[in-house]
């Protein structure tokens, strides 16, 4: 099955979570390239890492053989200490590794620590690189550079229980105001459920009702950032979203706190007859109450036809500005980051490619995956690329919000004023 390819390439970045150190000096000029020794890569480590295992340890194999005296020493970090080894890394050489893979959101933070080459050119060149989804490439880039191949991506979409939606005779809601009146119909019909389960600090399903009312959280001026988030357009989507969590559809006493693994998890235990999930959600849902009883759609947006655009979620392959083994560890992404590895890792890991045409062929053995991959295909949107975006997710500022419109704390003018004024602060602006 073919999907749409959009054309619009948006200059969107990445956001920062890690604390890497600003402008750490990586400055590799003069030195001369290695092509021969060890080629040492950094990985993330699975909660079941052995399949991955394997099959980098095949691209590993085929590497050697292709380049006579290269040895890869693979390392397998945990995601929840990378930031004080990619921090070490950055400034000190000696501890640097010459290919790791990280997560989009961390890119913003790195680049402003010098820490990976610049591939914009390199990937100019790069056959491959035609076929890769122009939003997740944009997901890799900051200010027009772009330091990464986008190993694989992840977007979310709109799981429900079509038991639940057979009994009630209802269809698939086609826009985001059929959605609310299905699930208010829902939760009037069967009390005990959800109409649809999202919560209050599920920042990844609030973004799309945002994007698809036509507003952001901030626009970038120059070198500069401001917020946007009280725009009329944003807070038509922040107040849309937040009218879900309500007594007639998702009680705030119950919904308003819940995460999205926690959306998640009400759906997958059979409490709620829809939810926003992604396409990592799978084998959660399948362990749950609803296995069997469950159909995903995209999320649709404003007008029949259209598809809410999504946080576009995933990780990268970079080269450390510091290698002195540039072209081998170039050489070696493109081996694991291309189109054979991805598919290969798809297999083994269930994780989404980031090539158009990858995408079509993995969709076609599997319908599951068809709903997200046509997501990702009609549009992705991302964060603020500044790092001053770690400071405005970890104070949970549009979580806040929701949370004081849902509950009625506040209205949504002054809900987002106050969050618009924080998130100033945050970018200096």
């Amino acid at each position: 099955m073919k999907f749409r390819r959009t054309l619009a390439v948006a200059a969107l970045g990445a956001l920062a979570i890690g604390c890497a150190p600003p402008q750490a000096s990586n400055d590799t000029s003069g030195q001369s390239e290695e092509t021969t020794g060890e080629l040492r890569v950094w990985l993330f480590q699975e909660a079941s890492n052995a399949a991955k295992e394997a099959v980098v340890d095949e691209a590993k194999a085929e590497f050697e053989k292709a380049h006579d005296g290269v040895t890869v020493n693979v390392e397998y970090l945990p995601v929840d200490g990378r930031a004080s080894r990619f921090n070490g890394a950055f400034n000190d050489k000696a501890s640097a590794p010459d290919v790791a893979e990280f997560g989009n959101t961390d890119l913003a933070g790195y680049t402003a620590s010098n820490g990976f080459a610049d591939l914009t050119a390199d990937l100019g060149s790069w056959p491959d690189s035609k076929d890769l989804v122009p939003e997740v490439l944009d997901t890799a880039t900051v200010d027009g550079k772009t330091y990464g191949i986008p190993w694989y991506t992840g977007t979310r979409a709109l799981y429900y229980r079509t038991d639940v939606f057979t009994e009630l005779g209802l269809k698939p809601p086609a826009t985001l105001d059929e959605l609310t009146a299905t699930a208010r119909q829902i939760r009037a019909a069967k009390p005990d459920l959800y109409g649809i389960a999202v919560g209050g600090k599920y920042q990844f399903a609030l973004l799309p009702y945002i994007w698809a009312n036509g507003g952001d959280v901030a626009e970038q001026d120059g070198e500069t950032w401001k917020a946007t988030i009280d725009s009329a357009a944003a807070r038509a989507g922040l107040s849309q979203y937040a009218e879900l969590i309500s007594e007639d559809i998702c009680p705030p006493a119950a919904c308003a706190q819940l995460t999205g693994s926690q959306s998640v998890a009400a759906f997958a235990g059979g409490k709620a007859a829809m939810t926003i999930g992604g396409d990592f959600n799978r084998a959660a849902v399948d362990a749950g109450a609803v296995k069997g009883k469950y159909a995903v759609i995209p999320l649709p947006g404003k007008t029949e036809g259209s598809i809410a655009p999504a946080f576009a979620g995933g990780n990268l392959l970079g080269v450390f500005a510091s290698s002195k083994k540039r072209t081998l560890a170039l050489d070696f992404v493109q081996l694991l980051g291309g189109k054979t590895y991805q598919e290969k890792m798809f297999g083994a890991m269930g994780n989404m490619p980031t090539f158009t045409d990858v995408q079509d062929r993995v969709a076609a053995d599997d319908p599951f995956l068809q709903p997200f991959i046509e997501t990702v295909q009609s549009g992705t949107r991302f964060v603020p690329s500044t790092p001053a975006w770690t400071k405005i997710d970890a104070a949970g500022v549009l979580p806040t919000t929701v949370q004081q419109v849902a509950t009625g704390q506040l209205d949504v003018a002054a809900a987002t004023s106050a969050a618009a004024a924080e998130m100033n602060e945050a970018f200096g602006s």
